[in-house]
Order: structure tokens, then sequence, then C-alpha cells
């Protein structure tokens, strides 16, 4: 029996929540599991429906980690356990095992200042690890910079599940609003500062002159909200920028297959960064290539000049030059056409093979 320790599951929803539920029911196939997962509301319905044990802990923050690790030392000791899969270092930091331990590292949670307080907790705890899973090449030497044992490191990016059938009314839906805009670009990300709305917007402004119809989808919620919609106003772009949230999955999917360009040059603000991307890989799956920045993980989920372009986000002419380079002569089709057949390789069947390996 393996157990997975996170702080993030289904039902709330988030990537690290898709991750971690993708992981463990790919895991359950050929493993039995078991999940200690944070209490969730509304979490019973969706545990009765799950092939493997999940145990949710509840109570305030720190009370809640000190008791979930009292609960997997007890298990532990009492029970068959192979080994521990965590989600986050601090998921771990209070475990007292001999059992095998593996830690998946996202970016951000491991970006603190050598030789600092955090720093050297992580250190400590990621250290006595068996394995420590970077979700892309830039994590790994993000690691090896903060101090960890490069010995330990492995790359596995994160897996998506195969892509649903359309929903018909959802894509009747989409073609009945957009009409006639063309080319149409979309983000679908939370609003901060790190996705680089505001780049885009500007980006937009300047294309407008070359492409009237352009349409510029942000799929979204975030502290930016406010400011990224006064900007629009601002900039006198409100026919071009369209702001959806709190919307089904059938019309996310619908609006991303109709558009032309995922676009996200995501930059690093303070110690957040974008570890990999998975929302990229999302849009190979209908087809969409991928704008993305180049500081960060995403050069994993995007191939240079074949399923998408990288750029540099803090650099507006680059931004604007990069669309406009897919956005002639229709280059995207052809972007597009390769991101599906490379979004094949980031299956959960497939990326499952990989932590098979280690964990055999």
């Amino acid at each position: 029996m393996y157990l997975v320790v996170t702080r993030s599951f289904p039902p709330e929803l988030g990537g690290m929540q898709s991750l971690m539920w993708g992981l463990t029911n790919e895991l359950s196939k050929n493993f039995m599991i078991k999940v200690f997962a944070d209490y969730y509301e509304n979490h019973k319905e969706f545990d009765k429906k799950m092939n493997f044990s999940i145990e949710r802990v509840g109570g305030i923050k720190f009370l809640r980690k000190i008791r979930k690790a009292q609960l997997i030392n007890e298990f532990c000791r009492e029970n068959r356990v192979k080994g521990i899969i965590a989600d986050h270092w601090k998921s771990l930091e209070l475990i007292k095992t001999s059992k095998k331990k593996i830690c998946l590292i996202h970016g951000k949670e491991i970006n603190h200042k050598k030789g600092s307080f955090l720093n050297k907790r992580v250190i400590k705890v990621l250290n006595k690890t068996e394995k420590v899973i970077a979700n892309s090449e830039y994590t790994k030497n993000l690691a090896i910079d903060i101090g960890i044992n490069k010995e330990k490191i492995e790359v596995i990016n994160p897996g998506v599940e195969p892509q649903n059938e359309l929903n018909k009314k959802s894509l009747e839906k989409v073609e009945s609003l957009l009409k006639v805009k063309s080319p149409r670009l979309i983000t679908v990300s939370r609003f901060d500062k790190r996705k680089n709305h505001e780049k885009i917007i500007m980006a937009i402004r300047n294309l407008k002159q070359l492409y009237p119809n352009i349409v510029y989808i942000c799929i979204g919620y975030g502290e930016e909200e406010e400011n990224i919609k006064s900007l629009v106003q601002e900039l006198d772009l409100n026919s071009q920028v369209m702001f959806f949230k709190d919307i089904s999955l059938n019309l996310k999917n619908a609006l991303l297959a109709k558009s032309n360009i995922f676009v996200m040059p995501s930059i690093i603000h303070k110690k957040s960064v974008e570890g990999f991307g998975i929302a990229y890989v999302e849009a190979a799956q209908l087809g969409i290539p991928s704008l993305g920045g180049k500081d960060g993980g995403a050069s994993d989920a995007i191939q240079h000049n074949k399923t998408g372009l990288i750029c540099d986000g803090n650099n507006l002419d680059d931004i604007y030059s990069s669309l406009n380079s897919m956005i002639e002569n229709k280059k995207y089709l052809q972007l597009g056409k390769n991101a599906s057949e490379a979004s094949i390789n980031f299956l959960w069947s497939k990326i499952v093979e990989k932590y098979k390996k280690i964990l055999s």
C-alpha cells in the first residue's frame, strides 16, 4: 500500500487538486492507495465514488498539520505501507517514519532565499526523501540552486486526462457569441501579476490596428481582476476583450476549442513563478497552440516553434511580435496540429509509467 498525503484534493477546484487527483487515480489502477487529505466541504459524495480510501482531516491549519501527521505516523506503524507520496514539503515535515518518501515540487513553494529559515526547512525535509519529483527542468534547476541534492531529483511533468467529447450546445453558443470575431486569443487562469494579462491587453491594443476583429477571451478570477478591467476601459478595448468566470467545464472547453491561440506569457513576480503550466497542455489537447513566457517551466509544456512560441514576458514588443507571427498567414493552424499530436505524451496513462518505475 502507498499513502498519498496532500493538502489539495477534489472536490476543491484548482491545478494542484487536479494534479493530485490525476496521479492518485492512475496509481490506484496499479497499487493499493490510501489518501490523507485536508477536509473540504461536501467531500462525502465525491469520496464515495472513488476506488481508493480517502481520510479527511479538518481543523485550523497549524493543528490540522499536526493531527494529520499523527494519523499517518500511527497508520504506518499499524499497516504494511510501502511508501508515501506527498504534494508539498510541508505535508512531510512532521511525518516520522522510515518508509520510502517521495515529494512533488512545483516551483513557487521552494523559491525561498538560500540560507533563510524557510529555505533550511525545505532542504531538511527534501534531502531526507528517497525522490524529489520536479514538474519541469526549470523547477529541478531551482531545487538544485537552493540546496537540494540533485541525485534525488527527477523531472516528471504533470499529466492530463483524455479530452472528453465537446458539448455541441456549448460550441454553438460560443460560435453565436463570437460570430465574425477573429483572430481569437484566450487565457484561462487566475488573474494575478504572474500571469501577465496586462501586457497581453497592451499587445491587443496594437494588434487591433492590423486585425480590427481580434478578440481576447479571459476566463478566471483573482485579485488583479479590477485592475485588468480598468485597463481594458482605459485603452478602449471593451469590444475586443471578453471576461468569463464561474462558467461550466463544457463552456470553458468550447471557448478554448473555438479559439486560435492560448496566451499566457508568464513572468516571475516576487517569488511567484510558473513551474510548469498544465493549461498549455489542456489547450494543446484541443488543437490550440500556446504563447508562453521564458521565465519558469513553460518550455517543458511548449516546444518553441513547433507547438507554440516562447517569448520574454517582460518585453511587450516580444509578446506583440510573437502573437503577430502566429497570426500572420494563420501559422497557428500548423502549430495547433503539432500541439494536438504532442499532447498525447502528457496523458496520465503515459506519465504514470515513470512513477511506477520509482515505486517499484
